[in-house]
């Protein structure tokens, strides 16, 4: 392993916290990609001279993570990393090959269908009329990370599954001369039914995070709504909180 790993002895933070710290950070940015053996706990601490109860902790807190898992015969391997999404309006596929993750996509339904309730509110049609639904799976290094359904008007862009397989909806939408400007978005969380723990490599019960998002453009009009399910234990919405004055 050529990390460049260093602990602070000066530091109020722990020393396994430092170092779980900087082996999380470089399994979130691809330095250590799954399937990366991370060396035995007595060459790391010798060379950071840290003892071996102190380098274990490190590496059980990423255990616990499910970022890493020990192997008999085979040593600690990195797992997979979990995908910290920032609240903004980007589209996964960005975000996951910002990442360093290897986004790719399985396109599911690419058909025009008629408009249920809930989408015909969110996309300002009538009820029953025909939309453009779009069902993916979203992998990243190979794996399941998010099933997704979006619902677009019709006459918006056309839409072929190889260029949804090639790239991101947003990316497509953006090349079609659509100016993404705002969007409402509710998060929530529930357990997997049987079709979708079959779907995301996920057992039944196990939870998932929700996501529904109607996005407008720059004249105001909505040009879709998403609804979207993720593994919990591969992904996470990150907040940045400001202080009202």
């Amino acid at each position: 392993m050529s990390l460049q790993l260093s602990v602070d002895r000066s530091s109020p933070v722990p020393l396994y916290f430092q170092l779980s710290q900087q082996l999380e950070a470089a399994i979130e940015h691809g330095t250590l990609t799954p399937g990366s053996l991370l060396g035995n706990e007595i060459e790391l601490a010798g060379r950071l001279g840290l003892s071996r109860p102190t380098v274990r902790q490190a590496i059980q807190s990423l255990v616990d993570k499910g970022l890493l898992v020990r192997r008999r015969g085979v040593g600690t391997q990195v797992v997979h990393s979990q995908v910290k999404r920032p609240l903004e309006l980007s589209s996964l596929y960005d975000d996951l090959e910002a990442a360093g993750q290897r986004p790719a996509t399985q396109v599911l339904t690419n058909a025009f269908a008629p408009a249920s309730a809930e989408v015909a509110a969110a996309l300002g049609v009538g009820e029953g009329s025909q939309v453009h639904r779009v069902e993916r799976l979203r992998l990243a290094h190979g794996e399941p990370m998010a099933y997704l359904c979006n619902f677009l008007p019709t006459g918006l862009l056309d839409l072929e599954s190889g260029q949804l397989e090639a790239t991101g909806l947003y990316r497509l939408m953006r090349a079609a001369g659509i100016t993404l400007h705002s969007a409402r978005q509710t998060i929530g969380a529930r357990a997997a039914t049987a079709v979708e723990g079959e779907r995301l490599g996920e057992p039944e019960g196990a939870p998932l995070l929700t996501m529904q998002r109607t996005t407008f453009d720059d004249t105001g009009r909505a040009v879709e709504y998403g609804t979207h399910t993720y593994r919990a234990s591969r992904y996470s919405f990150e907040f940045q909180l400001l202080v009202r004055s």
